[in-house]
């Protein structure tokens, strides 16, 4: 029993990284792609920056979308753990639990048991460190495309 739960903390883990290195890649994929496309935009400033704000929220649409496949696998796997609470099982309620815990808004209505709550808590964090990137390059873009007084 103990070296089965350290078996399930360890693919939980790896799962857990493979997933963080795919959805950062898609994100710098995103924001590089965004940068080249506005630099070809031949239209006013304003379109460029709600180019790039569409840019982005789809960008981590994505990779919510990423997080909760996990999830839904996860969940119905036998091995590592679930989620409890308001949930069905369903892909949706995954997706929804998926944003919310991306976003750091944590509702509280589904809870994680087990391993599966490590992908929890990594998601939060990397949910973190991906809006404050995509802050920072929308500023940067506000700072170019802006159009003063």
């Amino acid at each position: 029993m103990f070296s089965a739960d350290y078996a399930n903390l360890a693919s939980a883990t790896v799962i857990n990284a493979f997933i963080v290195v795919l959805v950062v890649l898609m994100h710098r994929e995103a924001l590089v792609r965004l940068s080249a496309l506005l630099k070809i935009m031949h239209s006013r400033h304003n379109l460029r920056l709600v180019t790039a704000v569409l840019g982005v929220l789809i960008a981590h649409t994505a990779q919510v979308w990423v997080f909760a496949i996990a999830y839904f696998f996860m969940h119905h796997a036998d091995s590592w753990g679930s989620l409890q609470g308001n949930f069905n099982g369903s892909f949706l309620d995954c997706v929804y639990f998926s944003f919310a815990t991306f976003t750091t808004v944590g509702y509280g209505d589904i809870e994680p048991v087990g391993a599966l709550r490590f992908l929890t808590g990594i998601e939060g964090l990397t949910g973190l460190v991906l809006i404050t990137w995509s802050a920072s390059f929308l500023f940067m873009k506000m700072q170019r495309y802006w159009e003063g007084n």
